[in-house]
């Protein structure tokens, strides 16, 4: 038997983009949202998970989390993490 390889694609945050890197990583979330990646009622990836896969600091995530939390997309629950609300 062959072994098999699995490649995991990680999409980068562009530090030259013209947008700031919480706004991208917003909008990776958003999308992941949206497509179901992330259902309603699961919670994100954690902040240091999330620093560590894109090359960014916690605090950038946080923000990213705090936009999204605005859109009524996510809810913080203390000490268990950040959780997508289900859609209306």
């Amino acid at each position: 038997m062959r072994d098999q390889v699995l490649l995991t694609l990680v999409i980068m945050i562009d530090p030259l983009a013209g947008r700031p890197a919480y706004q991208q990583l917003a909008d990776l979330l958003r999308e992941g949202i949206s497509s179901g990646k992330y259902p309603p009622r699961t919670p994100l990836p954690s902040a240091k998970t999330l620093s560590q896969e894109h090359g960014i600091a916690v605090g950038t995530v946080m923000r990213a989390f705090d936009m999204l939390r605005e859109e009524g997309l996510v809810r913080t629950v203390a000490g268990r993490g950040v959780w997508v609300l289900p859609k209306d």
